[in-house]
Order: structure tokens, then C-alpha cells, then sequence
């Protein structure tokens, strides 16, 4: 928990310089910030994080990719809550972006969200550009029609593709995709980054099936967002194929899988990825 803290609070004093309050376009400033800098987990900045330390890189050399990390998320989850979208009017316990600031201003600060995320990564100058370039296009392929966005398409439609692949790609994507970049700007072997990959997947996954088990046992008041919009939009969600037991057996499954996949890692090293796990299965908002 030390190791979380810790590096959430470098993160968001990273991210809040990223978005300085000024002139020109000072509301779309505000949108972002006031989603970008809200009371978010930090699970992706975190995994990328502790993925580059594991493998030998230092905190400075993935930070500005954790942050694009979580500039991206932040960009989704407005987009998410848009009436055209998953319609949300509550997100982290706070009105959704749109409810706030309008529905113009809450795309455009989602769009300049993703420029900034591009752009913070040329920061990254300690390292071989060829091991940025790498790490980009693995970034860029999670957002796009290969990750998030086909998810969400998918997600929307409500046919077609089985609710497996839209969690793989709408939820597990970014977070697979925040382990490898942080073992490839940390120098990992291509090893060590596919076994880092595959950690991140199953966590990945199994946020999804917590957050939907969550989704029908928690109220909105506890949730911090909408309790029960997966159900009443007759989504196909974890409990309503498996019921809410099995839910939490394939997520204490995923748990037990994400773990073996550390197993050989400096055992120190990989403390805070363990732990990650732990705290993504127990979690309860």
C-alpha cells in the first residue's frame, strides 16, 4: 500500500503540471482537469510503474508514459458517460464531465486529453528513441480499432462479438498495454515483457468481472458512479452469464493466474504487482 501511495502521489503531481490553468481555451483546460485530476485508483500509471522498475528501469524513465496512460483513461471514461454512450450523470462521486462543463466541451477536452498523451511521451529522452517509438505504438494499438475503441463499438452494438472479447478489449487492453510499455521503456526482455503482458491481462479481466459483481451488490452511493447500468441496459455482464458466485471463483481464478505469470521475478521487485492484484480482486468500489 506504501508502494501505491507513494507513486500515486508523483503521478498526480505529474499530471497536474501537464494541465496548467491558463489561456488560450480555459474551460477545455478545466475539463480535463477536472476528470484527468479527480479521485481516480491509478491502476494503469501504477502498473506501468512498477512493470518498468521490475525489470531493472528507474520511476523517471516510464513516468511520462504512465501519465499518457492515465490521460487516455480519463479521455475514455468522458467519452463513456456521454448520453450517445453509456449516458452516466455520476463518475467518482462527482457529477460526469458533461453534466458539468456541456456535452461540446467534454468531447473536445476528451480529444485534447489523447493529443496530450501522444505529446507527453516525447519527453521521454533518457531512453533509446527506438524503445519510445516501440512503446508508442504499443500505447496507440490498445486506444484504437485493435483495443479500447473496438471494445466500446462492440459494447454499444450489443451484437456480434461475445462479452470476452469486448472486456479484452475494452478494459484489458489499456491495462495490458500499461505493463508492456513500462517493461519496454525499462529495457525488459522480450520475455520478460510477454510474461508481464499476460500478468496485465488477467487483471485486466478480472477488474471487469469485480466491477460488474460490484456493479449488482453495491449502491451508487458506495460505487461513487450508477449502480446497476449494466443490468437495466440488459448488457451481457459476468453475473448475468455466470451468476455473481462464479463471478467471484473466475476472479479469484484470474488472481491466481496473474500471479504465476510473476513467479521467477526478484520477489521484492515484484511486491507491488502482487499486491496490485490483491487489491483490484478485493476492491470494493
Amino acid at each position: 500500500m506504501a508502494y501505491m501511495l507513494r507513486k500515486s502521489k508523483s503521478v498526480n503531481k505529474a499530471l497536474d503540471g501537464a494541465v496548467p490553468l491558463c489561456e488560450p481555451v480555459l474551460k477545455i483546460r478545466e475539463a480535463m482537469r477536472y476528470t484527468l485530476l479527480s479521485n481516480g485508483k491509478r491502476v494503469r500509471p501504477m502498473l506501468c510503474l512498477a512493470a518498468c522498475e521490475l525489470v531493472g528501469g528507474h520511476e523517471s524513465t516510464a513516468m511520462s508514459f504512465a501519465c499518457a496512460f492515465e490521460m487516455i483513461h480519463a479521455s475514455s471514461i468522458i467519452l463513456d458517460d456521454l448520453p450517445c454512450m453509456d449516458d452516466d450523470s455520476l463518475r467518482r462521486g462527482k457529477p460526469t464531465n458533461h453534466k458539468v462543463f456541456g456535452e461540446d466541451s467534454a468531447v473536445l477536452a476528451s480529444v485534447a486529453l489523447i493529443g496530450l498523451a501522444v505529446k507527453q511521451t516525447s519527453s521521454s529522452t533518457d531512453v533509446p528513441p527506438e524503445r519510445v517509438l516501440r512503446a508508442v505504438q504499443v500505447m496507440m494499438r490498445a486506444v484504437g480499432t485493435e483495443g479500447l475503441v473496438a471494445g466500446q463499438a462492440e459494447d454499444l452494438a450489443g451484437e456480434g462479438m461475445s462479452f470476452g472479447f469486448i472486456h479484452i478489449h475494452k478494459t484489458a487492453s489499456l491495462l495490458e498495454a500499461a505493463a508492456v510499455v513500462g517493461a519496454i521503456m525499462g529495457g525488459g526482455s522480450d520475455e520478460e515483457i510477454e510474461r508481464l503482458g499476460k500478468y496485465a491481462r488477467c487483471i485486466g479481466l478480472m477488474f471487469q468481472v469485480v466491477d460488474d459483481v460490484l456493479d449488482v451488490t453495491k449502491s451508487s452511493e458506495e460505487l461513487g458512479k450508477t449502480a446497476g447500468k449494466d443490468v437495466m441496459a440488459g448488457k451481457l455482464t459476468y453475473p448475468k452469464v455466470m451468476g455473481v458466485e462464479k463471478s467471484r471463483e473466475y476472479a479469484e481464478r484470474l488472481n491466481r493466474e496473474a500471479r504465476e505469470h510473476l513467479r521467477g521475478f526478484d520477489s521484492d521487485k515484484a511486491a507491488p504487482l502482487l499486491f496490485l492484484a490483491d487489491y483490484i480482486v478485493n476492491r470494493q468500489n
